[in-house]
């Protein structure tokens, strides 16, 4: 069947709002997952529409708002926008749906193509009541995002992500509202592009550039120390760190209590536990690495293994924190290496009136047992019971048959001089001529 011309230029957000939320195109139960209740709470009806609080409309081809009175009506109580994965390409339309939703707090325009065109200040204003904005992967310009962060004032959370960026465009007005930055997926390396964020957004509390190859924390201490003095969380997974004085350097952003570091070149040589343990060592003000929280004990722990790791080094090769930590525990004894392979013990193992002194390794079975007795029995393995007495216990606890032929002998306790009795299963033979 051929398309309608207006299937063909797309639809229209008012278009997208009454196919979805149409209670006779998608009745209870039925449609795609709408559900709609008979008297939703909170949510008035237009038009005989049900509309929630949050419109989710993504992926609906919409690449254009439709009429601005239609807008004003249905969205009067609309807090949150979904329109990502749509075709919207025209900030003159997503200004117009902007400004016709008073009470807009979170918009969502990723997967939109807003590459090609530039948002003028003069309509950016429509913008002002929007605290949480995504735009992932829609290649907007560092322009328009400049002049949206100065037309949105208590703009709180901004995700950019996957846009190719590889430097980041300076701006004469910084955006002193925004609290999170999410620049994940794109192509930044040089540290000098990651300090215009700073200067662009002094409040961060969060910033997260995992998925970029930055090569460096790369500034004097007196740069990093007034770079990002709200900064409490920053996420660096799958960066290009490649330094120990890149970790070290993290110490200087004085809020600094939240970090994650994973897939990065400089901990590929070492283990798991020496990949947390040198990271902790080093960042003593860090309480979450790697999403892990971090106890006082797993600290002291931490930063003992620094100090043996370090101690038999050449003094030109120990870090600074070495000689800070052991000013706080003082040198410390290299750690004992303790055996744990369970040892061999000698028993007595008696049967009949025969009592034999016999040599067991506690890493083997009962049934391993019943195999190596076989031979000095001359029984099948499966025509004796076995009994292990404990003779300091042996008139508490008694005789305890050993049954279970995959369980090692070291669970029972073994010890030099215990008494293990084997005793032939007797074969019960009873026939009808004995009843």
């Amino acid at each position: 069947m051929e398309s309608s011309s207006d299937e063909d230029e797309g639809r229209t957000f008012v278009q997208a709002i009454s196919e979805k939320y149409n209670p006779e195109n998608f009745p209870y139960g039925q449609g795609i997952g709408i559900v709609i209740l008979p008297s939703p709470p909170g949510s008035p009806v237009k038009d005989r529409l049900f509309l929630p609080s949050i419109l989710v409309l993504n992926d609906c081809g919409i690449n254009k708002a439709g009429s601005r009175t239609d807008i004003a009506t249905f969205c009067a109580h609309i807090v949150e926008v979904d329109l990502s994965f749509n075709q919207l390409n025209d900030w003159g339309e997503i200004c117009t749906i902007v400004s016709n939703i008073p009470h807009l707090d979170f918009l969502n325009l990723s997967m939109n193509p807003l590459s090609s065109v530039e948002l003028e200040p003069s309509m950016a204003e429509v913008f002002f009541r929007v605290r949480h904005l995504i735009l992932n992967n829609t290649h907007i310009s560092w322009d328009s995002v400049h002049t949206l962060t100065q037309h949105t004032p208590e703009l709180e959370e901004l995700f950019l992500c996957m846009n190719g960026y590889n430097a980041v465009s300076a701006s004469q007005m910084s955006c002193t509202s925004l609290r999170l930055l999410q620049l994940t997926d794109n192509q930044l390396q040089e540290w000098g592009e990651v300090r215009k964020l700073g200067l662009l957004y002094p409040s961060l509390s969060t910033l997260v550039l995992a998925n970029n190859r930055v090569e460096s924390v790369g500034d004097s201490k007196e740069t990093l120390e007034g770079l990002f003095p709200n900064l409490h969380s920053i996420n660096l997974n799958n960066s290009g760190l490649s330094k120990w004085e890149d970790i070290e350097h993290l110490n200087l952003f004085p809020k600094l209590e939240k970090v994650t570091t994973q897939g990065i070149p400089l901990l590929q040589p070492y283990s798991q536990q020496e990949r947390r343990s040198l990271l902790l060592a080093r960042l003593p003000s860090v309480r979450v690495l790697n999403g892990s929280e971090v106890s006082d004990g797993e600290r002291e722990d931490a930063e003992r293994f620094f100090i043996r790791y370090y101690q038999d080094c050449p003094e030109q090769e120990r870090p600074e924190r070495y000689h800070i930590l052991v000013s706080k525990y003082g040198q410390l004894a290299p750690l004992a290496e303790i055996d744990l392979t369970p040892r061999g013990t000698t028993v007595d193992v008696r049967w009949g009136d025969r009592v034999e002194a016999v040599s067991l390794r506690l890493e083997q079975t009962v049934g391993d047992l019943k195999k190596q007795l076989r031979a000095l029995l001359h029984l099948p393995t499966n025509g004796i019971r076995l009994f292990y007495i404990n003779r300091e216990m042996c008139s508490v606890l008694g005789p305890e048959e050993l049954k279970c032929g995959c369980r090692a002998l070291h669970s029972y306790s073994i010890r030099d001089g215990d008494e293990i009795l084997v005793v032939p299963k007797v074969k019960s033979r009873c026939s009808s001529s004995d009843l």
